[in-house]
């Protein structure tokens, strides 16, 4: 088994993993091949029968079936080869190329759920739908303690799926028609991560993508809620920007969380497939 350092710019925090590679070069999304193969695979991904062996299997069969309850979650980054997810001001687009921006639209067509903190919806103003690949567009969920996101935002676009919008108990906000509010009990201005995995859960979204940004991805693996994280490496190095992971700081190395990972090519870009199933909390 092979050991490898994985990222640099998380703070103290330095993760060694453990890493089983998987060379395997994706054809180029856009082409027919490409789309026949996912076709075939969306709908396989959705039966009970095993999935034959392929790039995408490989890839998403480990998200497939929950192992800690009856939840998946799944955290997703894209970053640079030194660790950062955006400049300095916060512009981000497009770290991925084709490749990694693909794969986040399959992510969003596997999973029921996605969610982001409010951040990234005020920075981005995303859709959160599928667009890259077919499939059905997932429920959007945003983090928002003080209700701070627009009711004009794009993420409530009524186009057919779910929106909610998870504020802390006693805030108002003035959601636009069929968007469901999420009242949770807040802390020091932010809600527990198993909080709000729990109350999706009770309505009945628990195949779930954290989609972002840095400081929701870090507290929801910081609590013991992600079962696995999707890190996508660019060929890139910045220099400067906001890094992708923001944790306590370490003294000690045996202090840094060791992960098992898998790694697949996407193009030009890695994907780091991390299992945090071992550390995942008992949500429901």
């Amino acid at each position: 088994m092979e050991y490898t350092y994985l990222s640099t710019s998380f703070g103290a925090f330095q993760a060694l993993v453990s890493s089983k590679q998987h060379s395997v070069s994706l054809e180029d999304p856009t082409s027919t091949e490409a789309k026949t193969h996912w076709d075939r695979f969306l709908t396989d991904f959705f039966t009970d029968s095993s999935l034959p062996a392929s790039a995408l299997q490989a890839i998403f069969e480990p998200m497939r079936t929950p192992t800690v309850d009856t939840l998946m979650v799944v955290g997703q980054l894209g970053q640079t080869m030194d660790g950062r997810i955006a400049t300095v001001t916060g512009q981000s687009k497009y770290i991925n190329g084709q490749p990694g921006l693909t794969h986040l639209h399959q992510l969003r067509a596997l999973l029921d759920t996605v969610v982001v903190g409010v951040g990234t919806a005020l920075a981005d103003d995303p859709l959160l739908n599928v667009r890259l690949v077919s499939g059905k567009h997932p429920a959007r969920v945003v983090i928002d303690p003080k209700g701070k996101l627009s009711p004009a935002a794009r993420v409530w676009t009524a186009d057919g799926a779910r929106r909610l919008w998870i504020v802390m108990e006693g805030v108002g906000v003035s959601a636009p028609e069929g968007v469901e509010v999420i009242a949770l009990h807040a802390s020091g201005g932010r809600i527990e991560p198993k909080d709000i995995l729990s109350s999706l859960a009770q309505r009945g979204l628990k195949r779930i993508l954290l989609e972002g940004g840095a400081e929701t991805v870090s507290r929801f693996l910081q609590a013991g809620c992600l079962d696995r994280l999707h890190l996508i490496v660019a060929p890139i190095l910045m220099g400067s920007g906001r890094a992708s992971l923001n944790l306590p700081a370490i003294e000690h190395m045996d202090q840094a969380l060791r992960l098992d990972v898998r790694s697949h090519h996407l193009g030009n870009e890695v994907l780091f497939d991390c299992d945090l199933s071992p550390q995942r909390v008992n949500i429901a």
